[in-house]
């Protein structure tokens, strides 16, 4: 998006949506709105209707009995549009990731979305438990077009040392090892 036309031509209207988060990025979300950091200086306004939202700044994962509400939300929301995920819960289901009502994080939230002919709005990450108010920020302004984009995606991978001493007589060890990587490689998927 940098270095792009902004697709909003006037103060950019912000809906927040929780979908099941333990408000701690609730609390970072209107802290940005408080007199500190005072977001409405960039032309950014909280809304209560997705009707009236150019940006969804979306907090928690998504929970099974919270995913009728956040559809309608979403599908309310006119195009062109934009979600901020805020928060590791947002991004990935955070620690609740693989808890048993707990569909995920956005991107989860996206494959229902497709499945029924929805099509994938503009998403920026903003990653952390809970962010600081100025990442949030700074993912609306990206959002928006203001702002251009500092860090690309980075994707580091440890690879298990060569010669890795395997005690004689485990049977098996290799392939628990290799899981316990994978699963802390990828979030125990």
């Amino acid at each position: 998006m940098a270095g792009s036309k902004p697709w909003f031509f006037r103060s950019t209207w912000v809906f927040h949506l929780n979908s099941g988060s333990c408000n701690g990025c609730d609390i970072e979300v209107l802290n940005m709105f408080a007199p500190t950091q005072d977001v409405e200086r960039l032309g950014v306004k909280l809304v209560g209707s997705p009707l009236h939202a150019d940006v969804v700044v979306f907090t928690g994962p998504v929970t099974y009995q919270a995913l009728p509400y956040v559809v309608e939300a979403l599908k309310a929301v006119p195009e062109p549009k934009a979600v901020v995920a805020c928060g590791s819960c947002a991004c990935g289901g955070g620690i609740w990731h693989d808890s048993y009502n707990v569909v995920g994080g956005v991107n989860a939230l996206y494959e229902i979305l497709e499945s029924q002919g929805i099509p994938k709005p503009t998403t920026i990450y903003v990653p952390g438990c809970p962010p600081k108010p100025e990442a949030i920020m700074y993912g609306v302004l990206l959002a928006r077009g203001l702002a251009e984009q500092r860090q690309r995606r980075e994707v580091f991978v440890e690879e298990v040392p060569e010669g890795l001493a395997i005690p004689e007589g485990v049977e098996g060890l290799e392939e628990v090892v290799a899981k316990a990587v994978k699963a802390f490689r990828y979030g125990g998927r």
